[in-house]
């Protein structure tokens, strides 16, 4: 799979020259990241599967966004992206998947998500860095939202927002697959 193979040497070289930038070593950021030594080499390197959490982790302690180590260099003015040309960043055991679509390229970037969530699959999430607003719009069924422990059921057009510093999860609700639209608002990064 060429695809995955060109994805896995961006985010290889994004997350050495973030580390770089950050003035990191290799054994700092795995404390840091709670990341394994033998698993961050293997991403520095291209190699390996790295999964959803492990690039969360990576990201909030660089203080970068998780499109900031997946996205290749500019392409212009305008940006069409399909579904099927971006790889799920997660994937649950019973077909739920969350795929990074794009991130704005702004001073407060915005990353857009397209998740599925299969009924009672669900996806812990650890708290972001403060600043980290997430919003999720509902497509279509219907998904429990948990923030701080308390569930909030989201319908078909409905629209949740939350602060993304607190331990958050999503799960698939009632008998038919829940898609929905997430936006996830980050800090402004420095100038």
């Amino acid at each position: 799979m060429a695809e995955t193979e060109a994805a896995l040497r961006t985010l290889a070289h994004n997350v050495r020259t973030a580390r770089t930038r950050a003035g990191l070593s290799l054994d700092e950021l795995c404390r840091r990241a709670k990341v394994s030594k033998g698993a961050l080499a293997g991403l520095e390197k291209a190699q390996g599967n790295p999964n959803f959490a492990t690039l969360v982790r990576l990201a909030d302690t660089l203080g970068i966004s998780v499109s900031a180590l997946m996205e290749g260099p500019a392409e212009g003015r305008v940006r069409v992206v399909t579904a099927d040309a971006v790889m799920p960043l997660w994937e649950g055991e019973h077909g739920s998947e969350a795929r990074l679509m794009l991130t704005t390229a702004t001073p407060a970037p915005v990353e857009i998500w397209r998740w599925k969530l299969e009924p009672g699959e669900e996806y812990p999430s650890h708290p972001h860095q403060a600043g980290v607003a997430e919003s999720v719009s509902v497509t279509a069924g219907r998904m429990v939202l948990v923030v701080d422990g308390t569930e909030h059921s989201v319908e078909a057009g409905q629209t949740a927002t939350f602060d993304g510093d607190t331990a958050h999860t999503y799960r698939g609700a009632g008998t038919d697959t829940c898609h929905l639209i997430m936006t996830v608002h980050l800090p402004p990064g420095p100038a």
